[in-house]
């Protein structure tokens, strides 16, 4: 299990693969395999069965991508940026752009 800098709810472009370019939410981060599952990204077909109220039939969902194939985006310059931690004055670590300084994370 590692650390990641990508978390849950992060805006994120897939640098490699078949989808590469494409933007995304993160929806999971499988830190023990380390992958993501990102939003729209990676679809794949799965036949199920019907339970309850959801009929059977083809599935669509999204498949996990390794963590080194996607890298942090920010919507408002649209570019990659890499993270950093950074101590606060009380101790608690915060993610910031190497570039600009600026926080990653909504406070």
């Amino acid at each position: 299990m590692g650390k990641y800098k990508i978390k849950k709810d992060d805006m994120v472009v897939v640098t490699a693969g078949n989808h590469k370019g494409a933007t995304g939410k993160v929806l999971q981060v499988l830190t023990d395999d380390a992958r993501v599952l990102v939003e729209k990204v990676n679809l794949v077909q799965r036949q199920v069965k019907p339970t309850g109220d959801r009929a059977g039939g083809t599935l669509e969902k999204e498949a996990s991508i390794h963590i080194s194939n996607v890298a942090l985006w920010n919507v408002d310059d649209s570019r990659k940026l890499k993270a950093a931690w950074k101590l606060n004055d009380d101790g608690s670590k915060l993610r910031v752009d190497r570039k600009t300084g600026a926080p990653i994370d909504a406070a």
